[in-house]
């Protein structure tokens, strides 16, 4: 069954594949064995996009998958939206603003819901990420919620980081810059129409001077308008540039580390469910007992 599965997405079954992301996001009876057969290698360039909310992100996205798309590339876009604290949906999964990308067989598009995930992103990213590369896309986006310092958590997965902040978050990138300044490798100031715009890039340097050491070039800071599409050709041009990383190295090295890492503490947590931990929290608080979130840690221990 997996075998025949593998081909059809391996072959461009659009449907196969979205079919097989929700098996890995329910985690379908022995989903795990199609994971152990995907192919270890691929092409797909992985671009992670994040930022704070209201930076401007999914029209960013929007428009950069135009612009990819016209050098005949293929594009698979994952969008990780806030979930709703009740059902665990993805509360903005519509996804208007790309729309116009959904009748086009170039590109691929998913919303996925971060499940109370802290980092902004979804909790099986990391095996949804490994089908879509099967499936032979050039470029994978992958689109954070925007929570803040646990932004970093982009960095174990993407080849490329891209940073998006706007000309009034300058007191927002100071408290977040002790992780942003190390893992972007491109920051884009977006709606840089906004007055400060200038004064932002300017700012945005000086905080990245003590980080130039930790990358082989300087990082390169694109101002953009993606509402108008301002920014967008450049932004994509120093993408396709750049190279993934492809030989062994210290950064390559530890970012395998945290995949498995993660992967290793799912499966350990994987027979502790959200629902039975409140089953027992309504019980203990239906029978007028003291609440104690201690005590109902310890008996899941």
């Amino acid at each position: 069954m997996w075998q025949q599965l593998l081909q059809q997405i391996q072959a461009g079954d659009i449907k196969a594949l979205a079919r097989t992301i929700s098996m890995i996001e329910n985690e379908y009876g022995d989903y795990e064995d199609l994971l152990c057969i995907l192919p270890g290698s691929h092409h797909a360039k992985i671009i992670g996009i994040t930022g704070p909310p209201g930076a401007g992100k999914s029209t960013l996205v929007d428009g950069l998958v135009g612009e990819l798309i016209k050098n005949n590339k293929k594009v698979a876009v994952l969008c990780v939206d806030p979930s709703s604290p009740f059902n665990m949906g993805a509360v903005l999964g519509d996804r208007i603003r790309m729309s116009q990308w959904y009748t086009n067989t170039n590109v691929f598009i998913r919303s996925l819901a971060s499940r109370g995930s802290m980092g902004g992103l979804h909790p099986k990213i990391i095996e949804i990420t490994e089908v879509v590369k099967a499936a032979g896309y050039d470029y994978i986006v992958l689109e954070t919620v925007g929570v803040g310092q646990s932004e970093i958590d982009i960095a174990g997965l993407a080849d490329i980081t891209v940073v998006v902040v706007v000309p009034e978050s300058g007191d927002e990138i100071q408290t977040m810059k002790a992780g942003l300044m190390e893992i972007a490798d491109i920051f884009v100031v977006n709606k840089s129409d906004r007055p400060d715009a200038d004064a932002s890039v300017k700012n945005l340097r000086l905080m990245l001077a003590p980080t130039f050491s930790l990358h082989k070039a300087e990082v390169p800071i694109i101002k953009t308008v993606a509402s108008e599409g301002a920014g967008i050709k450049e932004l994509s041009e120093i993408l396709e540039k750049q190279e993934p990383i492809e030989n062994i190295n210290e950064k390559k090295l530890w970012l395998l580390t945290d995949k498995v890492y993660l992967l290793l503490q799912q499966e350990r947590m994987k027979n502790l469910k959200k629902v039975v931990i409140r089953q027992q929290i309504e019980s203990m608080m239906s029978k007028g007992e003291n609440f104690n979130l201690y005590q109902i840690v310890q008996l899941f221990k």
